[in-house]
């Protein structure tokens, strides 16, 4: 009998419905079936295919709303939050409307007498994503329209513990005129992850995780010949300098600190208060933090549950661990009463102050709602903490003071920037990715980047013979 895993909401802590686990061999029919959808897929004319894309487009305009609601279900992120989150992949499904111009070649004539060269985009084959539970539907979004408007068939296994996005998402496709087999989405688990990695007919591995499986898979798929971008995990650190309006700065650390109960790769998660200005800002996010609502994303709130207990228990953990360290816990959201079930995955947003950087409540990714206060004498204590941080995801400057922005935005070694930004996502045509441990391989996702990572080149050399050119020549060829 086939395996099953408890597909629950994160809401209520009981189990919603549950997702039958493909096994290998049923993987590897879902990529035979992209396989041979392929070539059809790959030939047909650049207006049909755009058109199609469009079509997809507009249902998913149109059904966002029935989208969100499968999100809040399996998730448990609030209705709103679940509709920012869709916003935001619609920005990727329209840039990859414009394939056409993002797929053109290049043409030079006459290089040579009577000689042309030009060169060709073309789609790789089999594309394998591997998308996280925390955007089951903005992470598919960021790769498969993309990959599928530049003529590649897309086998897709989301999350096991949120999958009903993915399967929405195809419907829609479908729905779309997308011909059979074109996108084909698998649920499983590490055994499914192993035969997109290996099996000799998928062509490129896209992937959003922590960052040991990043590694993982960037190891594993690049070991068998594949082109892989691999997204893993962050820790992301926001520099607020004595200039910094403090009203602006505590809006914007409790937003991208709590936002969908910080299960954020960009979230917010440190804050590193120059001294003279720490107690202060400190005092300004806890006092926005008493206001935020926690509980059932289907009410009337702002943030909702954890995906699982085990991960709650996890986010507990951390917070025990920083106070065993000897950092003070200013607002607890251990133990919480939510207008919810109590049975739910609950942990209200934390705010420590005065973390030991030595702690693993700092060091590591907690991917829960615990904001870090980390008190720095200067900018350049500051800027040292984020570039000694192994990973390199997202990072933010709340300055008044262009001369320091401009520094910092060229001396920290972190992927994406925000100046008074706290969250820095690029907008849909600039392209996603971070530096260091948060990336591996081709680790842009979406812009211009994420069609040279589905295309490869071809150029061709041509010459239409005049029979005058005849004759021999063993020669090097030249003018």
């Amino acid at each position: 009998m086939r395996p099953h895993r408890a597909v629950l909401n994160p809401s209520l802590g009981t189990v919603a419905r549950e997702v039958a686990l493909a096994s290998a061999d049923e993987v590897a029919e879902a990529i035979a079936a992209a396989k041979a959808a392929f070539p059809a897929w790959r030939d047909l004319s650049i207006a049909k295919r755009q058109a199609i894309m469009f079509r997809f487009r507009e249902l998913l305009v149109a059904r966002k709303d029935d989208l969100a609601r499968i999100i809040t279900a399996e998730h448990g992120k609030v209705h709103s939050d679940a509709l920012g989150e869709i916003a935001r992949a619609i920005e990727v499904v329209e840039l990859a409307t414009a394939f056409p111009l993002m797929t053109k070649g290049e043409f030079s004539e006459n290089v040579s007498t009577g000689v042309d060269v030009y060169s060709l985009r073309q789609p790789l084959g089999v594309v394998g994503i591997i998308s996280p539970f925390n955007f089951p539907a903005m992470v598919p979004l960021w790769f498969a329209p993309i990959a599928l408007a530049a003529g590649n068939s897309v086998v897709l296994k989301p999350s096991e513990k949120d999958p009903s996005a993915a399967v929405f998402i195809a419907e829609l496709y479908a729905e779309a005129g997308l011909p059979a087999g074109v996108l084909t989405v698998v649920h499983g688990d590490k055994e499914a992850v192993d035969v997109l990695l290996t099996h000799e007919d998928v062509a490129a591995i896209s992937f959003v995780g922590s960052t040991p499986i990043a590694q993982y898979v960037y190891e594993t798929g690049s070991k068998h010949g594949k082109r892989v971008q691999a997204l893993g995990g962050a820790k992301n650190h926001m520099l607020v300098l004595p200039d910094a309006d403090l009203d602006v700065t505590a809006d914007a650390a409790v937003n991208a600190g709590f936002g969908s109960a910080g299960e954020r790769c960009m979230a917010i998660s440190v804050v590193l208060a120059v001294e003279s200005i720490a107690d202060e800002l400190q005092a300004k996010i806890a006092e926005r933090m008493q206001g935020i609502r926690t509980g059932d994303g289907t009410r009337d709130n702002d943030m909702g549950p954890l995906i699982s207990a085990a991960h709650r228990d996890k986010v507990v953990g951390y917070i025990g661990t920083a106070e065993a360290d000897g950092a003070t816990v200013v607002v607890d959201g251990r133990d919480p009463e939510v207008d919810g079930d109590p049975n739910g995955f609950w942990v209200k947003p934390t705010l420590l102050d005065k973390v030991p950087t030595e702690s693993k409540a700092y060091q590591e990714e907690i991917f829960g709602p615990v904001l870090s206060i980390v008190r720095v004498a200067s900018y350049e204590e500051g800027l040292e903490l984020i570039n000694a941080n192994p990973f390199g995801n997202g990072t933010a400057i709340f300055t008044n003071d262009g001369g320091a922005a401009r520094r910092f935005q060229n001396e920290v070694q972190v992927g994406m920037v925000g100046v008074n930004v706290p969250i820095p996502v690029p907008v849909g045509y600039h392209s996603f990715g971070g530096w260091k441990q948060s990336a591996f391989g081709q680790g842009k996702a979406y812009g211009k980047h994420a069609f040279d990572i589905y295309t490869r080149e071809k150029v061709v050399t041509s010459r239409w013979l005049d029979p005058s050119h005849g004759g021999l020549n063993l020669g090097f060829p030249s003018n």
